[in-house]
């Protein structure tokens, strides 16, 4: 049961793992995440602990957000923009939540349009139905990491992929 009045701030992240093991949806989860982010952020706290911290934020992000579209839309944005900052300031490893070639394909897979097709679409995207705009909006906001992921990927097709999505964002509305 949610509890809205609980303040997880100052909780330490073996407090918040037990109490987020009891939780399946809630606000309660959206708190966890955001408190778990904002020790990523800690320069203070060694690399293994902001790393345990990103990967609580993770798992409340996922269990928080629904099945809907735009619920998914925003899990993926924020798991996206956390991860790229992790791969950015903390490095890489062999976990994929890690991995600039992990992050590349999942973003690749939350991708329902080419980038050709989503380019010509928003040339004139306010005579499109709302329900296309609102797509191409979310394929926007599922690349707004990319530019800063592209200088850790190696060369080759997938990172081409992102450079053609990187291109095609600052058309979408």
């Amino acid at each position: 049961m949610d509890q809205p009045n609980l303040n997880v701030s100052s909780w330490s992240i073996e407090s918040l793992e037990t109490h987020m093991a009891g939780l399946q949806r809630g606000q309660e989860l959206e708190r966890i995440r955001t408190v778990a982010q904002s020790h990523v952020y800690r320069s203070a706290e060694s690399r293994d602990a902001r790393l345990r911290w990103a990967k609580l934020s993770l798992a409340a992000n996922r269990r928080f957000h629904g099945d809907g579209l735009w619920e998914q839309a925003r899990m993926r944005r924020q798991e996206f923009a956390l991860r790229t900052w992790v791969i950015e300031y903390l490095g890489t490893d062999a976990d994929p939540d890690w991995s600039p070639e992990a992050l590349a394909n999942d973003t690749l897979a939350a991708l329902s349009l080419e980038p050709r097709r989503a380019k010509s679409l928003a040339a004139g995207w306010r005579d499109l139905p709302i329900e296309q705009i609102g797509d191409l909006r979310r394929h926007k906001n599922l690349t707004a990491h990319i530019d800063r992921l592209m200088p850790s990927l190696p060369p080759g097709p997938i990172k081409d992929q992102l450079a053609s999505w990187a291109s095609v964002r600052q058309h979408l509305p």
